[in-house]
């Protein structure tokens, strides 16, 4: 199974970018050149082979100055470029991810239905912030349409970790409001925003 986790919160000083998927050493090369292509520093990296598997972990800052990457756009970036490298050397991969055809490789035989495989969970995680789950079927945009929406509400993002495992997209984020958790009330709101728009690929976002 495919996996790209996008990891903010072990590192206060670098994004950690995680690769889960076999053993080609060309999609290493590759995936480094097209990060630096972004304006994007690897400051540091491992490889852990297991068996078939490779698992590969970036640091990544701004090759400029050197800082962890924030903007959600930037992540969305990072997150599509190693998925198209992903496909570039793995085309047989294409089935088992949701993005397959966005990059013109074979589309998956079988697409998760999207209301199914919505799940959204909220729970406090201290008394200044809170912790939200959410599990949806992956595509282009996501993070991107998930940070607006909680824009929106007047919900603050303070960390995020990305995570594609084949056709489902299985983001955290730390969130608050005014420099607190989020009350009961609040928690509901959001839930119901984020299934409205995750439930419905084919509406624009700007009709919000």
């Amino acid at each position: 199974m495919p996996v790209v986790m996008i990891d903010q919160d072990s590192d206060s000083e670098a994004t950690i970018v995680q690769i889960s998927f076999g053993d080609r050493l060309g999609a290493l090369i590759d995936t480094m050149k097209a990060l630096k292509d972004l304006g994007l520093d690897v400051a540091k990296g491992s490889v852990l082979t297991e068996g078939s598997v490779k698992q590969t972990k970036f640091f990544i800052t701004h090759l400029g100055n050197g800082r962890k990457v924030e903007d959600p756009d930037m992540l969305e970036r990072i997150r599509l470029t190693i998925i198209n490298n992903l496909l570039k050397y793995h085309p047989e991969s294409s089935e088992q991810l949701a993005l397959g055809e966005a990059f013109g490789i074979k589309a998956p035989e079988k697409k998760p239905d999207v209301d199914i495989a919505t799940h959204i969970h909220v729970k406090n995680d201290g008394p200044k912030r809170s912790l939200l789950c959410i599990e949806t079927a992956d595509r282009p945009g996501l993070l991107v349409e998930i940070i607006k929406i909680m824009a929106d509400i007047n919900v603050d993002v303070e960390s995020a970790e990305i995570d594609t495992e084949g056709l489902i997209a299985k983001d955290k984020f730390h969130v608050s409001y005014r420099g607190s958790a989020l009350d009961s009330s609040l928690s509901q709101v959001l839930r119901n925003c984020l299934r409205y728009y995750l439930r419905r690929p084919e509406i624009d976002i700007d009709s919000y």
